[in-house]
């Protein structure tokens, strides 16, 4: 019997510790078999592994219709919890009305661009305005990026008015630059954004530019003009090439109440996204779906050509009703360069200029128009959420003369 006793020792030591590692690895089998059960209707969505996007249930499309990459409804989900962990919550913002918000860019304009205007009137009001007063005004308004044919067509109305009138009070002067002026930027041309809904779609915009003019940000000012209009509006983050650019945008739309149709794949077709973004605004029978593309260079074939493919595709769901060029106001006639190419390949329909501030020279305004064909829509004076603005004809006019 004392033999026994110390073989069965042993054993009776790793009975016990089995016995009391049992009920350990049941716990973990039926925690494990729970969360991989399916979910209660209750129960919050969890966030995805790219930066808190949240995905609810929606219908699958069609398999003719569905487009090939993995594309989330930033923002479309329904009654999900606040709480979610994770997951940053925004106010969302009031936008100043757009009546505001002009009175206050004007009040800029003419703090910052109003150089060109203060020469040409010092020039005007000479005592003796000569061949050399002629002169530097042309080269006062070449050097302002008016361009050449829209200068010596203000030069020459201007010289055959101050002749014939002989006039040198300079609120005369002031009056008669004025009203050229008006005529050169010619308010005329139809400045208005198609962003009424159809009968049975809504609006379709693009946006579109080189790297660097602020396109995304763009975008996301423009969203907020709309939801100041009360538009119904859905962003689409086509560019899928900038790091970031998709959570930037959703952010944007995020603190005006608008929802995002992005990807979560980095790199994927932005066609795709694109279409997507438009079906959801169909479904959701919106006013407004608007498409930020990846800025591109106008000398790089193979990028343009991907840009036009993207409105192609687009328009298999509905037409593209307005096509927006974002350009630095401060690249001057490079950027004028870049509009050309541009309109070649995807039709504009308006200009965006951004940074119109002390930097930039406010003729060009008149020498795209001029050049293109194609209105100047809407301006920015700054970085601020509310600094852009319907572009107004006399409003910019009398902001360089005042």
């Amino acid at each position: 019997m004392n033999d026994i006793i110390p073989i069965l020792l042993p054993i009776l030591a790793a009975l016990v510790v089995i016995g009391g590692l049992v009920p350990v690895l049941m716990k973990a089998r039926k925690s494990r078999t729970q969360y991989l059960g399916t979910r209660d209707a209750n129960d919050p969505v969890e966030p995805l592994g790219g930066g808190g996007t949240l995905l609810e249930d929606r219908p699958a499309a069609p398999a003719d219709r569905r487009a090939p990459d993995a594309v989330d409804l930033e923002g479309l989900e329904a009654d999900v919890p606040d709480d979610v962990a994770g997951l940053e919550t925004i106010p969302v913002e009031t936008p100043l009305p757009v009546a505001g918000r002009l009175n206050r860019l004007r009040e800029r304009l003419v703090k910052s661009n109003n150089v060109l205007g203060k020469g040409l009137l010092a020039l005007l009001s000479s005592d003796k305005i000569d061949e050399d007063v002629w002169d530097e005004v042309e080269e006062t308004l070449l050097l302002a990026d008016l361009g050449t044919e829209p200068t010596m067509q203000l030069v020459d109305a201007l010289r055959e008015r101050v002749k014939v009138l002989g006039t040198r009070d300079p609120e005369h002067v002031k009056a008669l630059l004025r009203e050229e002026l008006i005529k050169i930027v010619d308010p005329s041309m139809d400045r208005s954004l198609r962003v009424d809904r159809h009968a049975d779609r809504p609006a379709v915009m693009m946006v579109v530019g080189v790297n660097g003019v602020g396109k995304t940000t763009t975008v996301g000012k423009l969203a907020r003009v709309l939801v100041a209009e009360d538009k119904d509006v859905i962003l689409g983050a086509a560019d899928t090439f900038r790091a970031a650019a998709a959570e930037q945008l959703a952010t944007w739309g995020q603190r005006v109440g608008v929802p995002t149709v992005k990807s979560d794949i980095d790199g994927a077709d932005p066609a795709s996204v694109a279409y997507e973004a438009v079906k959801a605004g169909i479904d959701q029978e919106v006013d407004v779906v608007m498409i930020d593309t990846a800025g591109r260079l106008q000398n790089k074939v193979g990028l343009m050509d991907e840009l036009g493919k993207v409105k192609r595709v687009v328009e298999k769901l509905a037409e593209v009703d307005e096509v927006l060029l974002v350009l630095d106001a401060t690249t001057g006639q490079n950027g004028l360069n870049q509009a050309r190419v541009f309109a070649e390949v995807v039709n504009i329909t308006g200009i965006v200029l951004t940074k119109l501030d002390g930097t930039a020279k406010g003729g060009i305004v008149v020498a795209i128009q001029k050049s293109l064909g194609v209105p100047v829509k809407l301006i920015g004076l700054g970085e601020g959420a509310d600094d852009l603005a319907p572009f107004e004809t006399e409003g910019f006019v009398d902001a360089l003369l005042n």
